[in-house]
């Protein structure tokens, strides 16, 4: 089961008692700090949530197999996500009670 970004914005909104075209604006706008604080190299950490984290890929040399060629990709960066000890822990217990069930 997925939850879109419609439906956490719908589901945030029954929740609190704001407007939903209010509840998008601060989420979109939550994602649009996130990825430009990133795309600036910085990491963001949401405390009992988790961090997210630019990651250094080293350079490495790949291989295509039915080439059967060599290709170097460079050093890059990617997005990454780190999830809180707690939130962690939260889902492995949220997961066990419905397993039971």
């Amino acid at each position: 089961m997925n939850m879109t970004k419609a439906e956490i914005i719908t589901e945030i909104s029954n929740k609190t008692g704001i407007e939903k075209v209010d509840v998008q604006e601060a989420v979109e706008a939550f994602f649009k700090v996130v990825k430009t604080s990133m795309v600036a190299g910085e990491n963001v950490y949401v405390r009992g949530f988790g961090s997210f984290v630019v990651k250094k890929r080293a350079k490495k040399t790949a291989r295509n197999i039915s080439k059967n060629t060599a290709i170097i990709i460079p050093e890059h960066f990617v997005p990454s996500f780190k999830p809180a000890k707690v939130f962690v822990e939260k889902v492995k217990t949220g997961n066990k009670k419905k397993a039971e069930a």
